[in-house]
């Protein structure tokens, strides 16, 4: 799909950027929230069609604000200027390209703060060569092991396939998480989020992790699902997770020697606030 001419394809995206939101974020994993905040950018709409997803409203729809290159690396600066410990660029698999120049012409006019690319993982890998010695962070997530799944859940049967392809080379490119003060500044950090009934493959994919990535790989085990968009609708997925699904996932992450892991302590059923900073149990 050629969208220089007008075309768009399944992500609905067209020739410029959509940005639906951008400002400081606290809400990330510590090392990229830090102390001042993470300069988030939220990208509209997305590649997937989680039938879950928490940021429904920009992510199924087009939503938002055209951008130039020109215009995205003018709001860089100004997320620089406000303080951000980084650049945080949300769902920004459709628009790489137009990324890779703004981040280019950022770089040129000397921009210091590292840029970060936080993506579902539902990638090309001649995508993110596109993208090599521009990104200093990749933290993707890593959804499902299986694609049976990935196609039910999020319409995307080669899901695992890709995601896992992508996530070694971003790792190629940029390495283990690396720390100045406890804030990020390059690297690879990999989120998966833990599924009702163990739809998400959470042991498969812990498996993986450790031995394809190695134990030093920065893993984020999230356990804020919580049925939302359309999941309310699905028997497997119209609850929230329980303790007995989340915490045995702790004892395996400790016997594959991971040795860089974010945790979230259990939500209550009236918060789904992420909250990285209360138990944190394998940090060294």
């Amino acid at each position: 799909m050629n969208r220089l001419a007008g075309g768009r394809g399944f992500c609905g995206c067209g020739e410029n950027c959509v940005v639906a939101h951008y400002g400081l974020h606290f809400g990330e994993e510590p090392p990229v929230s830090g102390t001042d905040g993470s300069g988030t950018i939220f990208f509209s709409p997305c590649n997937m069609r989680c039938l879950f997803c928490q940021n429904y409203q920009i992510s199924q729809s087009e939503s938002g604000t055209a951008v130039s290159p020109e215009q995205l690396a003018d709001i860089f600066f100004e997320l620089e200027s406000k303080g951000a410990h980084n650049i945080n660029l949300v769902s920004p698999t459709p628009y790489a390209p137009q990324i890779a120049a703004a981040i280019g012409r950022a770089k040129e006019q000397g921009i210091s703060v590292p840029f970060l690319y936080n993506t579902n993982a539902y990638e090309k890998v001649e995508t993110l060569r596109i993208l090599a010695g521009l990104i200093d962070i990749y933290m993707p997530d890593l959804k499902y092991w299986s694609g049976k799944v990935a196609e039910a859940l999020s319409g995307a049967p080669d899901y695992p396939a890709f995601a896992m392809e992508a996530i070694v080379e971003m790792k190629s490119q940029v390495g283990d998480l690396a720390c100045v003060h406890g804030v990020a500044t390059r690297g690879l950090l990999v989120r998966h989020l833990v599924l009702p009934g163990g739809l998400a493959g959470s042991r498969r994919v812990i498996g993986w992790i450790a031995e394809t990535l190695g134990p030093a790989t920065a893993i984020s085990l999230m356990s804020q699902y919580y049925p939302t968009y359309r999941a309310g609708a699905h028997p497997l997925i119209n609850r929230r997770i329980r303790a007995d699904e989340y915490d045995p996932l702790l004892d395996l992450l400790r016997e594959k020697g991971l040795e860089n892991v974010f945790v979230q302590e259990m939500s209550s059923p009236a918060s789904y606030r992420p909250d990285f900073t209360k138990k944190k149990p394998f940090r060294r």
